[in-house]
């Protein structure tokens, strides 16, 4: 049994990391401000005596004996993170120095979570780990972008200079079962507004792409990437290369949902990427991993979900 630390553990992909530990008779400590993440989303697993929830901001120091900590803690969607720009920052930087702290005190494997954001809006199609990104450093978008370029950055300086044991990831669109229905993502955008019968918002002319990863699949990655035993520190894209348009996955859920809705086109918010899609290749190498999961399987689930609630 490993004793397992997991920030952000209620938000909409914690929540099912923390399934998937217990699932495999790990303990685990799941830590969450609860700024977007919600207590209904781990309620259930509270009578579990190998579950721990404790109420905590990570830009703030915390002393928790672990074996790994997996550091998913940060706002995702650009309202969430554009509500209070500084505090997500602080959350990507002073958290992850917070957590690395902890990592070198207890000699635990400290897992980040990071981002397709980094790569910006990408000149080089698919994304590779080797891409540098084209990142707006100024932009408005900036505070999730770069406080997780510096977070990755810190994670290697602690790794060189202190030999703490990491690992990163680089999480593309992820979906499924407990996402926020009010995030601003574009599945859960369009899912709500399908199932509602109102147009379905489009930014742009819906021609940018995205590849979109169902969450169970990016689960199984997560937890192979921190236990693989190869001494493969990343970072590694972690998504479903399967690129389709804006307008297609739109098109698609008004399919699902039988939905009445029509398509209405507003203007492309700033620095939002043209392009998205991962280059799995060292996955596929060093973790044997790869999604499982069609879009369409996966988008059934999710609008039986968002239905439910």
């Amino acid at each position: 049994m490993q004793k397992i630390l997991v920030t952000g553990g209620a938000g909409f992909i914690g929540n099912h990391l923390c399934r998937k530990l217990l699932q495999e008779g790990d303990k685990v400590i799941c830590l969450d401000n609860f700024f977007t993440g919600k207590k209904k989303h781990i309620e259930d697993l509270i009578d579990n005596t190998n579950f721990e929830l404790i109420e905590h901001d990570i830009t703030e120091p915390i002393d928790i004996e672990c074996n790994q900590i997996y550091n998913l803690a940060c706002p995702a969607s650009p309202p969430h993170y554009q509500y209070d720009s500084v505090k997500t920052m602080k959350t990507s930087v002073l958290g992850i120095i917070n957590m690395l702290e902890l990592a070198k005190k207890y000699q635990a494997r400290i897992l980040q979570a990071s981002t397709s954001e980094v790569y910006g809006n990408p000149l080089s199609h698919p994304q590779q780990e080797s891409y540098w990104g084209n990142v707006n450093p100024i932009g408005i978008r900036s505070c999730y972008d770069e406080g997780k370029r510096c977070a990755e950055t810190l994670m290697m300086d602690y790794h060189r200079q202190y030999n703490v044991d990491i690992r990163i990831i680089r999480i593309f669109n992820t979906y499924g079962p407990n996402m926020d229905p009010q995030d601003g993502r574009v599945v859960s955008n369009c899912i709500m507004q399908a199932l509602a019968n109102q147009d379905i918002t489009i930014y742009g002319d819906g021609t940018q792409t995205r590849s979109f990863c169902y969450v169970d699949d990016l689960i199984n990655g997560i937890v192979k990437m921190m236990n693989n035993t190869q001494g493969f520190i990343g970072p590694v894209n972690l998504g479903n290369p399967s690129e389709r348009t804006v307008l297609d996955l739109a098109q698609k859920i008004i399919e699902i949902t039988g939905s009445n809705s029509k398509i209405k086109f507003c203007p492309l918010p700033s620095d939002d990427p043209v392009k998205r899609k991962p280059d799995i290749t060292l996955a596929k190498k060093e973790l044997c991993w790869e999604p499982k999961v069609d879009i369409i399987a996966g988008l059934r689930k999710t609008v039986e979900y968002f239905k439910a609630v």
